[in-house]
């Protein structure tokens, strides 16, 4: 059945913003979802991007994802705090060939306790990607779970590259998120895709994605 306009307007928009430090896939893993393509040769994200898309959760509920992705890089993490204040899930996104992006995953859950406190009703994702490449694998399936449930967040090991387990990350952040949700403070779209290279929410710049 084709969903009618109006209806996607009624639909109330969770706002879900990827941190994570820079290289490890984080505009890959939203660009694979959206579009089904993997590419090779991205650009570092500068600043923030967002795109948004509907996601059917059962025959009678659809849940309107706000999909921000943020720069990893160290000039551009003052920005994140800001966008964090009505973010109804967070997904940490770190890379299984690099320990060094792992160990990271610990500041970036202190980044978001600090700016929503500890009972903030947000939904947490871990994410471990890249693990098509088995033989660079430094960081094992087990460590990344033992992770998560330290800091009490949902486990994904996924590919970008391949698209495995894709999917699933965002169907299981649509099925987590409430029937209602908060206004969002910045812009949102009636559309259900907006391209990541139509502009940046925290300034203008040259088509831009981060792998």
């Amino acid at each position: 059945m084709v969903r009618r306009q109006d209806d996607v307007r009624s639909i109330k928009s969770h706002k879900v913003i990827f941190i994570g430090d820079p290289s490890v896939g984080k505009t890959s893993i939203i660009t694979r979802y959206l579009y089904g393509a993997f590419d090779t040769h991205y650009q570092a994200t500068v600043g923030i991007d967002f795109v948004s898309k509907v996601v059917p959760v059962g025959p009678d509920r659809s849940v309107k994802l706000q999909l921000w992705d943020t720069a990893g890089q160290e000039r551009f993490q003052s920005l994140i705090p800001s966008y964090l204040r009505d973010t109804a899930a967070c997904v940490v996104a770190y890379d299984v060939t690099s320990r060094k992006s792992y160990d990271s995953v610990k500041k970036w859950v202190e980044v978001v306790r600090k700016e929503r406190g500890e009972e903030s009703g947000v939904v947490m994702f871990l994410v471990a990607n890249k693990k098509d490449l088995t033989d660079m694998r430094e960081v094992s399936s087990e460590e990344g779970e033992q992770l998560a449930t330290k800091f009490s967040m949902t486990f994904s090991e996924l590919s970008a590259k391949t698209g495995s387990g894709v999917p699933e990350l965002f169907l299981s952040i649509a099925q987590k998120m409430p029937s209602e949700a908060p206004r969002p403070s910045a812009q949102d779209s009636n559309n259900v895709e907006i391209s990541l290279d139509k502009g940046n929410a925290a300034t203008q710049h040259k088509n831009g994605c981060a792998c």
